[in-house]
């Protein structure tokens, strides 16, 4: 199988946590849908910043408080490129993928959502994207509806249209499903609901570290993603419309949201600090910026076409191994690098230790996401997740540990 535009092997050595073992077996990391692995220069990047210009940004007129501030603000910029926004006010920095999507359910929500009202969202969610409209539904009285999956994992077109109707006020929907791997039809989704006048809120947690994104070409109104997936430190990011984001109330209150406080009111910062209460994650921002130039180096399309050789070697594989029944579809067009399955005699946390015997690591769970798995009848699955330093080697270690767990299981 071909690598297009990637030097696998040179990536491989950026990622010191790759060189070593586990149980005296080189190490195996598959679950970066959870978490991703960091490079060289992110690791560098922290310890650049507390060794160098560590200080408290935006009010400190002395030389390193500048410096962390342009440090920090110039990092918003380079995710604002990277996604294409078309302004660095349109990028909100938050703690996670969660919070972006609360922040969006607590602000726009709560002004927005009356009795009545319909959300919509899927069968592919990860629970964040469904709990906080759930919460919001209740709250005010409105309905929460969903666009069904059929047996590959893929949403039922003709629902598009007629679960969201003129009732529709908000569709909250993944680009990709971090247990199917669906690639959703998100393009689609996007058109249906802006013709029924809804605003739409994408979760790009899986999605934004694996493929090409352009929020102006989506013409979402929302984004939420995270660094920690991306090769980046534990921080989230919100993308919103500027004009929407200008009419949102606050989301958090206290220190850098406000311009005035006085004893009976208070006047809001401008954008994008009046959705950022409080002393910010400095370091955490400054080292996105690092993985996001790292990324940007790798090319995003080359990024998406090694992850699709990769997951297609790995179907194939997985097509030869009797009793394992994979979750989502099977063409790997129609999926992203994730691949979650069953073998009906083993209870997927056992099929982790077994693997993490062998130094693979993989995941064992619901995944956040127990709609999915109620749909299909599993109290949980087995999820492997590829990303840039996956090799067919490691698929070919997977695969023969699946035999293995098949074997034991088989004679029990």
């Amino acid at each position: 199988m071909t690598q297009p535009g990637l030097n696998i092997s040179a990536i491989r050595e950026d990622f010191p946590i790759l060189q070593q073992t586990v149980h005296g077996k080189p190490l195996v990391y598959l679950d970066s849908a959870a978490t991703s692995q960091k490079p060289e220069t992110v690791i560098r990047a922290f310890d650049t910043y507390y060794r160098t210009i560590n200080a408290n940004i935006h009010r400190g007129v002395y030389t390193l408080a500048e410096e962390a501030t342009a440090q920090y603000e110039g990092a918003r910029k380079k995710i604002q490129k990277f996604i294409n926004a078309k302004s660095f006010r349109e990028m909100i920095y938050t703690r996670n993928t969660t919070e972006a999507l609360n922040l969006v359910a607590q602000t726009w929500g709560r002004a927005n959502i009356r009795a009545g009202d319909e959300i919509v969202s899927t069968l592919l969610e990860h629970h964040s994207n469904i709990v906080p409209w759930q919460m919001l539904a209740q709250e005010k009285g409105a309905t929460l509806n969903f666009i069904e999956v059929d047996a590959q994992g893929q949403l039922l077109p003709e629902q598009i249209a007629s679960v969201i109707t003129a009732r529709t006020k908000l569709v909250a929907i993944t680009m990709m499903s971090n247990v199917a791997g669906t690639i959703t039809p998100i393009d689609a989704i996007i058109a249906r609901a802006h013709a029924v006048g809804a605003v739409v809120v994408v979760d790009g947690a899986q999605s934004v570290p694996h493929m090409p994104v352009d929020v102006q070409a989506l013409d979402c109104d929302f984004l939420a993603f995270s660094g920690h997936k991306m090769l980046g430190p534990f921080i989230g990011v919100l993308y919103g419309k500027r004009a929407l984001l200008e009419a949102m109330p606050p989301f958090l209150g206290g220190g850098d949201m406000i311009r005035e406080v006085h004893r009976d009111h208070s006047k809001w910062n401008e954008l994008p600090w009046k959705f950022e209460a409080g002393t910010p994650s400095v370091a955490e921002g400054i080292v996105m910026g690092a993985a996001i130039d790292y990324l940007s180096g790798l090319g995003m399309a080359n990024v998406r076409a090694h992850e699709r050789e990769l997951v297609a070697y790995a179907l194939e594989k997985f097509a030869a191994v009797d009793g394992v029944r994979i979750v989502g579809p099977l063409d790997p067009d129609a999926r992203g690098g994730v691949i979650a399955f069953e073998i009906p005699e083993a209870h997927p946390h056992d099929i982790a230790q077994i693997f993490d015997r062998e130094g693979i690591c993989v995941r064992a769970g619901h995944h956040c996401a127990m709609p999915l798995h109620e749909h299909y009848g599993l109290a949980a699955t087995t999820r492997a997740s590829f990303y840039i330093y996956n090799t067919p080697d490691e698929v070919d270690r997977l695969i023969a540990t699946l035999k293995k767990v098949r074997e034991i299981f088989k004679t029990q």
